[in-house]
């Protein structure tokens, strides 16, 4: 698979690319699923439809590696916690995580059992999808899973998680403990139905300042990422922490792949980690709405990591009113000029 061995940084015929989101509202065939589901969290757990979706965006664009479809927040809404997705909101969590009772109903083991929706989508996705394209499982890192847990939602401000770093931080390290025990069984359930790689999604990475995010934030990252090298040597890792440009210097790990946001310089990345880390991304995603801003945004990249040690990506999700034929145009663009670097 052309994807897997860019992610251990073996040579390949052009850079793999594909997009995160890239299962989603931008497609007319995903809203007619998702239509057919009746609601998000339905689609998720339809594991046929879920699959299809899954699918889409290999059939459509090309891209060279398909992501699971499903969210982050189904760990803690499958160890116990009620969720909402709601119109202008997105997702809510009507009872947050406020006491140690409140943790206490929580259960780790319970989650990784229901969830086998998930592990059907990848099994039926994996007898699906070509050999030579890669499925990629994911789950959010721990910290960014507990600011919706104890927020309640999306936020801005961060201020009850952030109170707690400061004012309770044995707390939030139990919270961190308990998320962090259910990703590890998940993701090994993940790896057992058959994905190839595995992204750990830390969106919310830039809410704190470096010492509170390598004690709150990485260090659990990399524990999962330990567990899952002891275990599944053999399965790629891709972290994506966002917003940590401040501090790169810092950044250590197992892992095989560090995901690159857009508003992080790629060339700074590139010689503080780019020997050390194959690096993905970074496009900026609005980029998308121009081919000629493709075209610009590609060779830029291109230039930069020319052809090596690097896998294509958007630096976040692909925007919902991207049309379609820019999305191709992108994937068909990065595929035919990187392969003139490798010659």
């Amino acid at each position: 698979m052309i994807f897997i061995d860019a992610c251990f940084g073996k040579p390949t015929p052009y850079t793999p690319v594909w997009m995160m989101r890239q299962a989603g509202r931008y497609l007319p065939e995903y809203m007619r699923v998702r239509a057919q589901a009746g609601d998000f969290l339905s689609l998720c757990k339809d594991y046929k439809k879920a699959s299809e979706v899954t699918l889409q965006p290999v059939d459509i664009l090309g891209v060279d590696a398909a992501i699971l479809f499903s969210d982050i927040l189904v760990v803690p809404m499958e160890m116990g916690m009620e969720l909402k997705f709601v119109k202008g909101e997105g997702p809510v969590f009507p009872k947050p995580i406020i006491s140690m009772d409140d943790l206490d109903r929580l259960s780790s083991d319970k989650a990784v059992k229901n969830l086998s929706y998930v592990y059907d989508t990848i099994k039926l996705t994996r007898d699906k999808l070509p050999q030579d394209r890669a499925l990629i499982g994911f789950c959010g890192a721990p910290w960014t899973i507990a600011t919706y847990m104890i927020e309640g939602g999306s936020t801005k401000t961060y201020n009850i998680c952030k109170k707690m770093v400061y004012n309770n931080p044995q707390f939030l390290h139990a919270i961190l403990r308990k998320v962090t025990n259910a990703l590890k069984l998940y993701l090994a359930e993940q790896i057992k139905a058959g994905v190839n790689a595995i992204q750990i999604f830390d969106s919310w990475a830039g809410a704190l300042e470096k010492s509170a995010y390598m004690e709150f934030g990485f260090s659990y990252i990399n524990e999962i990422v330990d567990f899952i090298k002891s275990d599944y040597p053999e399965i790629a890792v891709i972290v994506f922490p966002k917003g940590i440009s401040g501090f790169l210097e810092d950044i250590n790990g197992q892992f095989d792949v560090l995901g690159v946001d857009w508003s992080t310089p790629l060339q700074k990345v590139k010689k503080s980690l780019g020997a050390k880390y194959v690096l993905q991304g970074n496009m900026e995603p609005a980029r998308l709405y121009s081919k000629d801003a493709i075209d610009d945004g590609v060779d830029e990249i291109l230039s930069i990591m020319c052809g090596k040690r690097h896998i294509f990506n958007l630096g976040h999700g692909i925007l919902p009113d991207i049309p379609v034929e820019n999305a191709k145009y992108f994937i068909k663009s990065v595929q035919e000029k990187s392969a003139k670097y490798m010659k």
